[in-house]
């Protein structure tokens, strides 16, 4: 990182952090009611005497990212099992076919039982990383990073925007609550008696004097972003100098004449490009300029990681 990328504003990344273990912990007890209900697991009870111990491991079926492996000892603790854990793969590390990720010993009957959940969260996770991976390669000659968005599995949004970070992405806003991004539907929601949508000056203005007056805590580092599509909006936009301006479903010209109206204008203002973005444009995208690039499939397109859990002999 350079040093002027160092300056750049940027959103908080996810970490393995205090609320993202809450959120795997309340996603692991509702799983373990799916499998489980108030009973047991019929058809390891029935087979598998009480008393066995064993080892499985974890292994790859297919290349891909890690992510997930570090919270594999909280996963099991919520089922109250007894199983040790040996993780051979860091979060973030690339594997191929066949490899073995990870070791599990301990009572045959409780990894039998907790199988599915723990491949069902891994192979998500990984799943995520390794896609994010695929775009993230394709734009890393230029200065463009990779964003997610808040298009995210209800529940799962930590976790998931953990896993685009494993994946060589950047996080955008975690929510709601931690910054400002204007879109299209607030100008509209305060238009004008002629039906004229807010001027996106006027909508970043209001915005700062919210900040201000509301008690926001740390009002001066939150982040305040704008959406426009259409080059008319920009110049209005850019004397507002908000933090970022997201440039919505443009093609590759009017990208690149934004980023040249920016440097003219506002040159500390990040570009934001989104919509229309896949493994096919996005280098091109970033070759216009931009700083950033937003992309919701990361999360909402992402394909589970085929991993199995093999059984190791005795």
């Amino acid at each position: 990182m350079t040093g002027q990328d160092s300056m750049r504003p940027d959103f908080k990344a996810q970490t393995v952090d205090p609320l993202l273990l809450d959120d795997l912990r309340q996603l692991v007890r509702m799983a373990i009611r799916e499998d489980l209900d108030r009973f047991v697991d019929l058809t390891t009870a029935a087979l598998v005497p009480k008393g066995g111990m064993g080892s499985a491991a974890i292994v790859s079926r297919v290349n891909g990212v890690a992510a997930g492996f570090s919270l594999l000892d909280a996963i099991i603790d919520e089922f109250d099992s007894s199983i040790t854990v040996d993780v051979l793969v860091g979060d973030g590390q690339s594997f191929t076919p066949q490899t073995t990720l990870a070791i599990l010993k301990g009572s045959i009957r409780d990894l039998l039982t907790c199988e599915r959940t723990i491949l069902n969260v891994l192979g998500r996770l990984c799943g995520i990383a390794s896609w994010t991976n695929r775009f993230a390669s394709l734009v890393a000659h230029t200065q463009a990073r990779l964003y997610d968005t808040r298009k995210t599995t209800p529940g799962w949004r930590r976790l998931e925007k953990y896993a685009v970070r494993c994946g060589g992405g950047y996080n955008h806003r975690m929510g709601l609550y931690d910054a400002v991004l204007i879109k299209d539907n607030h100008l509209a929601a305060n238009s004008d008696e002629n039906g004229q949508p807010l001027d996106t000056f006027a909508a970043v203005e209001m915005a700062r004097k919210y900040l201000e007056t509301a008690n926001v805590p740390n009002y001066q580092s939150v982040i305040v972003q704008i959406e426009i599509d259409s080059i008319d909006q920009l110049p209005a936009a850019l004397k507002a100098a908000p933090n970022i301006i997201l440039l919505d479903n443009m093609t590759l010209d009017q990208l690149r004449a934004c980023v040249a109206m920016r440097n003219e204008i506002a040159p500390a203002v990040l570009l934001e490009a989104s919509g229309g973005v896949n493994l096919q444009t996005i280098a091109s995208i970033a070759e216009t300029g931009v700083e950033r690039i937003s992309v919701g499939a990361l999360t909402h397109s992402a394909v589970n990681l085929d991993l199995g859990l093999d059984w190791l002999r005795s």
